[in-house]
């Protein structure tokens, strides 16, 4: 025994129309297959769709008394909640002159009266097929559209837990430097913000280049793995020799990055931001850092400002052959190094946002005693700090 659909599973049609005998008509033809709502006039009409409740069709009578059919189907589709209903208009055989202007305000079809029920049915449940196939392919461009949302978050979790994965493996075979490379990509972070309006950086700095320097500055020290125990973990000055292996870490890196970059199908602006990052923090402003020995502008703005980040915080942490510099002083030190080790503009905002820095520096502590005086004979520049 077949079982009679309930209310709530039939789709809904409103008819609207100011003529008795056209409403008694529709109603009777389609009430046993579709719930139906009646509406006498346009006004009526936008009421009736108003509510959280929308009809899946509406059949609209063109000639109206008030609001014409024309304008309550213009105001239907200029709603974002109603637009995607389709309307049928309902239309004597002399007004279907203005059938194309139907079809501008946002019709699907019409239905000439007098009515023909085959019609009516026939039309109706063409035209509610499609709407259901199209709030299908809808409904699955917005899962589907979700999936990739989703994976692309999953991509760019696995992308940074891999990255910090990385970088940490670099900083465990230095155990005194604790949080650093947290520290460090909030500094480049602050910086990077405060400079974006600076016209020498505001064309290099925009939103998504700061995010991915934030993400690509934890990589500047992975060149650290490649070198040995004896020269990394050394509590003492190191030597002549000792010092120009050390500095390999920085070709160390942006080989490793550059053979990650060989992988890829495309050129990645993250792993270029990682790779200048890496193999040019330790040049200076003056040309007389490492590795290339490069000067001014022709170091990497990235590079630049990993640089101020980097140097402020070995100054303020605990090392093996130092004490932690208090703020104020690894304040007035990268000042020293304006224009000779750091780039002039940098130092400058660093200088108008000190204070972020040293609220990082707490947030992100080693553990270690702050504010403790250096002893005297620790390096009082930034040249002396690796």
């Amino acid at each position: 025994m077949n079982r009679s659909p309930d209310a709530t599973d039939l789709q809904t049609i409103l008819i609207v129309d100011d003529t008795p005998e056209n409403l008694t008509l529709l109603y009777g033809l389609l009430k046993d297959r579709y719930r139906v709502l009646i509406a006498t006039n346009g006004e009526r009409a936008l009421q009736l769709t108003a509510g959280d409740s929308l009809p899946d069709m509406i059949l609209l009578d063109v000639m109206m008394p008030g609001i014409g059919g024309f304008e309550v189907c213009k105001r239907l589709k200029e709603n974002p909640l109603t637009e995607k209903i389709p309307v049928i208009f309902l239309t004597a055989m002399e007004e279907n002159e203005n059938e194309q202007e139907g079809f501008d305000v946002g019709a699907v079809d019409y239905i000439i009266k007098p009515i023909s029920p085959p019609i009516v049915l026939a039309r109706v449940k063409t035209h509610l097929k499609l709407k259901a196939a199209a709030d299908f392919l809808e409904d699955k461009a917005a899962f589907l559209q979700d999936e990739v949302e989703k994976r692309t978050r999953d991509v760019l979790v696995i992308q940074d837990v891999t990255i910090m994965a990385l970088a940490s493996l670099a900083e465990t075979r230095d155990n005194e430097t604790g949080n650093h490379i947290l520290r460090t990509q909030h500094y480049v972070r602050l910086l990077a913000m405060q400079l974006r309006s600076h016209p020498k950086f505001r064309t290099a700095l925009d939103n998504d280049t700061i995010q991915m320097l934030y993400k690509s500055a934890p990589l500047h020290d992975i060149g650290k793995v490649g070198i040995p125990d004896n020269i990394l973990l050394k509590p003492g000055v190191l030597t002549a020799e000792e010092f120009e292996v050390m500095k390999t870490h920085t070709t160390l890196g942006r080989d490793t990055i550059v053979t990650a970059e060989k992988l890829l199908d495309a050129p990645s602006s993250f792993l270029r931001l990682a790779r200048e990052i890496a193999y040019s923090h330790q040049e200076k402003w003056d040309g007389s850092g490492y590795p290339e020995g490069l000067a001014g502008n022709d170091i990497p703005v990235s590079a630049r400002l990993m640089a101020v980040g980097d140097v402020y915080d070995a100054l303020i942490s605990r090392r093996v052959y130092k004490a932690p510099f208090p703020h104020k002083k690894a304040v007035e030190i990268i000042r020293e190094g304006r224009g000779r080790h750091f780039d002039p503009d940098i130092v400058d905002a660093f200088l108008q946002i000190a204070d972020d820095f040293h609220a990082v520096a707490m947030r992100y502590s080693d553990g270690h005693e702050a504010g403790r005086p250096p002893q005297p004979e620790l390096p009082t520049s930034s040249a002396s700090i690796m």
